[in-house]
């Protein structure tokens, strides 16, 4: 199996910190800080499944047309490799899959 090197572009994580920030802002009765946190950290480390656990998919999005996709039961994640390096490009919720 070969070994990736992984970056996450700053869109990529801005959408998953975007995304459970407003989950927390909205549900502040249910859903704390702590969640978010935990959410989001799962999300990323999610990332470093790709290509190992997280077959890469042809996107479903038109906007990731050249990239391949990846997701989990909640996340998809855009990314293209070069060479040993996995780079991921953007990221989006399960919920808010649609174009």
């Amino acid at each position: 199996m070969m070994r990736y090197n992984y970056i996450i572009k700053p869109r990529a994580y801005q959408k998953i910190e975007r995304f459970y920030l407003n989950v927390a802002r909205k549900y502040a009765h249910t859903y704390s800080y702590d969640d978010m946190e935990r959410n989001a950290r799962e999300a990323l480390f999610n990332i470093y499944g790709i290509e190992r656990t997280l077959p890469r998919r042809l996107p479903t999005l038109k906007r990731w047309a050249g990239f391949y996709m990846a997701n989990t039961d909640k996340w998809y994640y855009a990314y293209c490799i070069e060479d040993d390096t996995i780079i991921v490009v953007d990221a989006c919720h399960a919920q808010n899959m649609h174009e």
